[in-house]
């Protein structure tokens, strides 16, 4: 790998299957429309989703091949159960000497989200929202509306509409409406995941 910029993914317990969506959903989502080669996907094979000591191993032994002075920013991208490990790699990164470009928790319920890098938390309704910021949203937020359910919220998040939440903003206003795809996109975008030179319509 040779990007600057690497993106994990970490899912929750759940079928393979609904990362694979994940990923395809939301890289396609992407102006560019191509589906990065900087995306490594954190397998339970290797140990539970929800241990940071695990899924820090595999950050590091993916990327054994690069030299120290050159590691990568990492982009945490996590889901459920997920959030717990990778907010803990996240951390362990740090104190290695990487840099985590951005974390991304979606539906991480009952994780205190808190670090010296950029910080979003996606939620699929919104009591989830508002009883996770107790625990940390970050500077912006997303939040789903509707009938929308946990799972959804990572298997097709381009059918996830919401509200964009900005805290630097006043009061507890919406910033705009969206969907949870292009939430992440937009800012996914603005921290260089996205190895193709975007093209706007």
């Amino acid at each position: 790998m040779c990007s600057a910029v690497i993106c994990l993914i970490c899912g929750g317990e759940h079928r393979p299957e609904l990362t694979d969506s994940f990923v395809k959903q939301v890289f396609q989502a992407a102006p560019s429309a191509s589906l990065p080669s900087n995306v490594i996907i954190f397998p339970s094979t290797c140990g539970p989703v929800w241990s940071p000591f695990h899924v820090l191993q595999f950050l590091e032994a993916s990327l054994t091949s690069m030299p120290s002075e050159k590691l990568p920013a990492v982009i945490f991208i996590s889901f459920s159960a997920g959030v717990a490990g990778a907010i803990g790699a996240a951390w362990g990164w740090q104190q290695r000497g990487g840099k985590v470009a951005a974390f991304f928790g979606l539906d991480g319920w009952g994780v205190p989200l808190a670090g010296d890098f950029p910080i979003y938390r996606l939620s699929h309704d919104y009591f989830t929202h508002w009883t996770s910021a107790l625990l940390g949203t970050g500077d912006q937020s997303f939040y789903g509306t509707g009938a929308t359910s946990h799972l959804q919220l990572w298997d097709m998040p381009q059918t996830v509409q919401g509200w964009w939440y900005n805290s630097a903003s006043f009061g507890l206003y919406p910033v705009r409406p969206t969907t949870a795809a292009l939430f992440l996109v937009s800012l996914l975008e603005r921290h260089g995941a996205f190895l193709s030179p975007t093209r706007r319509g």
